[in-house]
């Protein structure tokens, strides 16, 4: 009973009840036998209410399922489906759009997925990505170009390039792949808070698929760390020719004094001589740490691991140092914990122990003080040198580890230090995968501390 007085029922029943009437009151003007016509228009009008339940049953209330499922479907909601039994046209009516609303969905699905994974190379890669359209208004911009220019996505979508981005570089870009439709690419710098970065623009250009310009992508690398290996590779070369060339220079200086009549002169020969072995002797470090600096750094260079105790280890270190300490009058110390072991590379954590307390020594003036300590956690062994001595600048603190660079270059050279003990020690502890660092204030003596894993 409920279906028949549904609102798209009803008004079927309603007509059904007038055609009756209709019927009746034609039938009437024929016959007087009211019984009879009242029961024929009353099984008349039951036929006709059955039948046409049954064709609403059959085939109108399907098709109003279907077109109800597809008005769903065009709303994007791909899990509408049809759940009626019917047999015939309708049926296949209904599952073929219960297959187009499952191909729908399990390509939204695909499309979905797909987005997401764009979107995750796109935010991941380590180069910045700016998408404009053919009028130059910014559509995306990824992590990284966040991470280089600061803000948030909001910042940028939906504006034009030249409204958000104030480098002179980057609208020339833009502008050139807009009129040249070809790939142009620049660089220029960009301070970031303290730090300078260099960094190299490419822009390209969008086309659609009749080869019209649709819009342009800038992808922008951070080239910092290259033109600071340039910078390193160009010191490191200036650095080498110069600290050569001062050995060799006088070298050859007194030897060529001697040949023109010097050696003749058996205090000046023997003066001359000790010269020139001193600095052959540098000039013959100098190539050693070079050397040492080089087989460190090849990808092939592997460690010689093997369980190392720190108190024979300081025992052997100790007789090479302490004779230059006391040269100086300089008191070296060494305190070592109990049973302090680890598995390490024997002569790279002696070189590590002997040229941080060499360097100590050499910066550190007469009667002063340099102790070692080694203690020891659950994970990683700590070395401390410290020392007395002149100290070094905090602007400086950062340089020293480079190749080369001498806090005082005078006291430095007078010990015949070649300024590449500390960058040594540095590569050690790194293929050790250590950590290094230093305390230090002009005039109150350094600290360096290495953390060496067990």
């Amino acid at each position: 009973m409920k279906v028949i007085f549904s609102r798209p029922l009803f008004a079927y029943i309603m007509g059904l009840l007038i055609l009756v009437f209709v019927s009746g009151a034609v039938l009437s003007q024929l016959t007087n036998e009211y019984i009879i016509l009242g029961s024929i228009l009353t099984v008349e009008y039951i036929i006709l209410l059955l039948i046409m339940l049954h064709v609403y049953d059959k085939y109108m209330k399907p098709i109003k399922k279907a077109s109800n499922t597809i008005d769903e479907l065009v709303k994007g909601n791909y899990r509408a489906r049809i759940h009626h039994t019917s047999s015939g046209s309708v049926a296949e009516l209904s599952n073929k759009i219960n297959i187009l609303a499952r191909n729908l969905s399990e390509f939204a699905i695909q499309e979905q997925m797909q987005e997401k994974q764009l979107s995750t190379v796109i935010d991941n890669t380590q180069s910045g990505l700016v998408l404009l359209d053919e009028k130059g208004y910014i559509h995306l911009v990824n992590r990284k170009f966040l991470s280089m220019f600061g803000g948030v996505p909001h910042d940028y979508n939906g504006f034009l390039y030249y409204e958000v981005l104030d480098n002179e570089k980057i609208h020339q870009t833009v502008q050139q792949t807009f009129l040249y439709e070809k790939n142009v690419k620049e660089s220029f710098t960009q301070v970031i808070e303290v730090d300078k970065k260099y960094i190299e623009i490419v822009g390209a250009p969008i086309f659609n698929e009749r080869n019209m310009l649709k819009g342009a992508v800038l992808v922008l690398y951070d080239i910092t760390h290259l033109k600071k290996l340039e910078l390193m590779r160009k010191d490191f070369v200036a650095n080498v020719s110069h600290e050569l060339k001062t050995p060799i220079t006088s070298i050859k200086g007194f030897a060529e004094t001697l040949l023109d009549g010097a050696m003749n002169d058996s205090e000046t020969l023997k003066n001359f001589l000790i010269i020139i072995n001193d600095e052959s002797t540098r000039l013959q470090g100098l190539i050693e740490d070079l050397l040492t600096l080089s087989r460190l750094e090849k990808d092939e260079f592997k460690l010689v691991r093997r369980t190392l105790n720190m108190n024979d280890l300081v025992d052997e270190v100790l007789p090479i140092i302490k004779q230059s300490a006391e040269q100086k009058g300089i008191s070296l110390t060494a305190e070592v914990g109990d049973s302090i072991s680890l598995q390490a590379d024997k002569e790279r954590i002696k070189q590590i122990v002997i040229n941080l307390l060499t360097n100590a020594i050499s910066y550190t003036s007469e009667e002063g003080e340099v102790k070692l300590t080694v203690t020891d956690t659950e994970d990683e062994v700590h070395i401390q040198v410290s020392d007395t001595g002149i100290g070094i600048n905090q602007e400086a603190i950062p340089r020293i580890f480079e190749r080369f660079y001498r806090v005082d270059k005078a006291r430095s050279r007078n010990t015949g230090g070649t300024g590449l003990g500390l960058a040594i020690v540095k590569h050690i502890v790194e293929v050790h995968e250590g950590k290094i660092s230093v305390d230090s204030e002009p005039n109150n003596g350094s600290t360096f501390h290495v953390y060496l894993p067990k």
